[in-house]
């Protein structure tokens, strides 16, 4: 069933993401001619036809883009990314217009670098995690794997990687390279913040009191709970495990409750990069 407010929010995330994106490049990224994807072939193009800005280079080469996605790979891109995509280009060509940047910020290219990476990478995985993406080389890598049967991973990364050898020879070895190590730390950074933000804590708890623990984990917390057992290797009796998957909140909750019910239960909390299903994110 269609949620309009849960689609509002969403988009609105989507927005938050895509300007955190766009001012990484824009304040950071662009300065410094460190080029990456389809901002850094814009920025190539840029250098040569400085009449057309990149964030009009960014449009137009989006449109281009989904009319050959939509013809060659079909109507499999959201209007999420159709969204995302096109307020990425926008964001970026308002940003030059609001405040046009002559130069960069300061004379130290590898701590722009690190802050551009940094930020960029905070709002793609925020992009990401709502299911949607900034198009681009996605759409290249895409094409390549329907016709080449490349990889879609290897795909993003040759197209990438055509874009730093074109930003090599137009800016220079030193800017080539940098946009080379960006492209390697941009996955880097996305991979280890969308970990972040869908990680959980799965406990397993061994109590006297696990009745008592379940009924808090379930009434309190409105959270489910599996309970198995097993044996124990020194005491050799069956022993009855609490498991149960939760937010860093409610650990601290579930560990102050345990700790008045029983000081000498065993608790063991692992990291659950990713949790699908009732009560976490939905399947669908």
């Amino acid at each position: 069933m269609w949620d309009l407010k849960k689609e509002i929010k969403d988009y609105l995330i989507i927005t938050l993401g895509v300007f955190l994106v766009a001012g990484a490049i824009y304040f950071f990224l662009m300065p410094n001619n460190i080029a990456g994807g389809i901002n850094g072939l814009a920025m190539v193009i840029n250098h040569y036809i400085p009449i057309i800005p990149v964030g009009a280079l960014m449009i137009i080469m989006n449109i281009i883009l989904f009319v050959v996605a939509f013809l060659v790979i079909g109507p499999s891109f959201g209007a999420r990314t159709v969204y995302a995509s096109f307020s990425l280009s926008g964001a970026i060509w308002l940003f030059g217009y609001i405040y046009p940047m002559d130069r960069p910020f300061t004379n130290d290219v590898l701590l722009e670098l690190f802050f551009g990476i940094v930020v960029q990478g905070v709002g793609m995985a925020i992009i990401f995690n709502e299911d949607a993406s900034t198009g681009g080389t996605d759409i290249i890598a895409k094409i390549l794997n329907k016709y080449l049967h490349i990889n879609i991973g290897k795909g993003v990364l040759t197209a990438d990687l055509s874009v730093t050898l074109l930003a090599g020879f137009t800016f220079g070895l030193q800017e080539g390279l940098y946009t080379l190590l960006s492209v390697i730390l941009n996955g880097v950074v996305i991979d280890r913040m969308i970990e972040g933000l869908n990680s959980c804590k799965e406990i397993r708890i061994i109590s006297n009191k696990n009745k008592e623990i379940e009924e808090f984990i379930l009434k309190e917390l409105g959270r489910g709970a599996t309970t198995y057992y097993a044996k124990g290797s020194f005491s050799q009796k069956d022993i009855e495990v609490l498991c149960t998957v939760v937010d860093t909140k409610e650990l601290i909750k579930i560990k102050n409750f345990i700790r008045t019910v029983d000081k000498n239960a065993f608790v063991n909390v692992t990291e659950v990069f990713e949790t699908l299903g009732d009560g976490f994110k939905s399947m669908a």
